[in-house]
C-alpha cells in the first residue's frame, strides 16, 4: 500500500446518524451516500448508516445505486435526480426508487418497468422546485403529474418532495417561503384526493435549522460524515469527523536560506530549514493553491506550513529544526496528539466548502476502513 491512505471512521458515522436520528424523530433518516459517500466509501458508509437507524438511502445516479445492491444492500435507496434513458434499465433492475418531473420521465420509466416484466410497481418520488430552480416540476403542474403518475400500475407514488436551496443560513427568510410553497402544494394533492405517502424537504442545515422541514424523512448527506453544513451551523449538534487524510515522510532534506521550492520557486525559507516531502498531490485532491494560502499539517503533533506548490503526486513541508524523518506521519486533516486539522480549516482557506474538500480527495488514496470507539 502507498504511504498515504484516507481513515474513514465508520462507528462515527454510526453515531452521527444516531445522533441525527434522535434530534429529527419521529421523522426518519435518508442517508446520502451519494458521490462515493462524499468521498468515504459508497458500501461501507451505507452499512454504517443504517447500523445507526437510517431507513433509506440516497444517490445520484443509478449507477450508485447499483453498486450499493452489488454492495449487498437491500435497504430502499432513492435516486434523487430523474434518470436518464440509458440509466432506467440500471434502476428497475436493482429496485431503486426513482425521481421524477417530467412527462417524458414520467413515460420512460413507465416503459422501463414494463420491459423488465416487473412483478410490482416501482417506487416513484415526485420532485417540485419551490424555488432552488435545479429540477423540478413547477408547482402548478404536480397535481397533474401526480395523477399521471397514479395512472399507471407499473409505479407507485411513495412521496412528493423538494429541496432548501439556503438552509445554512438560518436567518435567510427564503426557507419559510419554499415551505410555504411545499406546503400548498401538499394541500393541492390532499384537495385533489391523491395521497402522497411521505413528505421530504430537508437536507443536513435544514434538519438542523428549521424543524418545520422535517416532515416524516430528512435526507442527511454532510452531517452523517461528521462535518457542519456551514460555520453558522457549527456544534448544534453533537457530530464525529468520519474521514481523516494521512501520509508518511517519503524524503527529508536540509534547504538553505533563500532557496526556492517547488514549482515557481514561490517559497523561500528566510533560514536554513529541514524539508519533508510528503507523497500527496493535486491528484488525490490536495489543492495545488493550498500551500500558498497558509495550510499546515501535523507532524509528531506539531503543526508546521506547507512549503509551496502541491505538485501532482507530492508536496513538501517546512519543518524548520525539527528532527522529521522518512516514515514519520503527516497529517492532513484529523488529529494527532493534541493538535487537530479540519476540512473546514482547508475550506476557509481555500473560499470552498468541506463539501468540496472530502468530494476531492480521489480513489487513488486507499481508504482504511475502522470502527474507533
Amino acid at each position: 500500500m502507498r504511504p498515504a491512505w484516507a481513515e474513514i471512521d465508520l462507528a462515527a458515522v454510526t453515531a452521527n446518524v444516531a445522533t441525527l436520528a434522535d434530534l429529527v424523530a419521529p421523522a426518519q433518516v435518508c442517508a446520502v451516500v451519494k458521490a462515493h459517500a462524499y468521498g468515504h466509501g459508497a458500501v461501507e458508509v451505507a452499512r454504517a448508516a443504517l447500523d445507526g437507524g437510517a431507513t433509506r438511502l440516497a444517490v445520484a445516479l443509478a449507477a450508485e445505486g447499483a453498486e450499493l445492491r452489488g454492495g449487498g444492500v437491500s435497504a430502499p435507496i432513492i435516486v434523487l435526480s430523474q434518470a436518464s434513458a440509458d440509466e432506467l434499465d440500471d434502476l428497475v433492475a436493482n429496485r431503486l426508487e426513482a425521481t421524477v418531473y417530467s412527462r417524458v420521465g414520467i413515460e420512460g420509466l413507465t416503459s422501463a418497468v414494463a420491459s423488465a416484466g416487473a412483478d410490482s410497481p416501482l417506487p416513484v418520488h415526485l420532485k417540485v422546485d419551490t424555488g432552488m430552480h435545479r429540477v423540478g416540476a413547477q408547482p402548478s403542474d404536480v397535481v397533474d403529474l401526480a395523477r399521471d403518475v397514479k395512472s399507471r400500475p407499473e409505479l407507485d407514488l411513495v412521496s412528493v418532495f423538494t429541496h432548501c436551496a439556503v438552509a445554512d443560513e438560518p436567518d435567510n427568510p427564503f426557507t419559510a417561503r419554499q415551505l410555504a410553497i411545499y406546503e400548498r402544494v401538499l394541500d393541492d394533492l390532499a384537495s385533489a384526493g391523491i395521497d402522497v405517502g411521505m413528505r421530504h424537504a430537508a437536507n443536513t442545515a435544514a434538519a438542523l435549522a428549521h424543524p418545520a422541514s422535517r416532515y416524516d424523512l430528512v435526507r442527511c448527506g454532510i452531517g452523517i460524515y461528521g462535518l457542519p453544513p456551514s460555520p453558522s451551523l457549527v456544534g448544534v449538534v453533537d457530530l464525529r469527523p468520519v474521514m481523516s487524510l494521512r501520509a508518511r515522510v517519503s524524503y527529508v532534506k536540509r534547504v538553505g536560506a533563500g532557496e526556492g521550492l517547488s514549482y515557481g520557486l514561490h517559497y523561500r525559507p528566510d533560514r536554513e530549514v529541514t524539508i519533508a516531502t510528503v507523497p500527496l498531490g493535486y491528484a488525490d485532491g490536495v489543492p495545488r493553491r493550498l500551500g500558498m494560502v497558509g495550510a499546515e499539517v501535523l507532524i509528531g503533533g506539531r503543526r508546521m506550513p506547507m512549503a509551496g506548490t502541491v505538485t501532482m503526486d507530492q508536496f513538501m513541508v517546512d519543518c524548520g529544526d525539527y528532527p522529521v524523518g522518512v516514515g514519520d506521519e503527516v497529517v492532513l486533516i484529523g488529529r494527532q496528539g493534541s493538535g487537530e486539522i479540519t476540512a473546514d480549516e482547508w475550506a476557509a482557506l481555500l473560499g470552498t466548502i468541506n463539501y468540496e474538500v472530502v468530494c476531492g480527495v480521489s480513489l487513488r488514496v486507499p481508504r482504511q476502513y475502522g470502527k474507533e470507539s
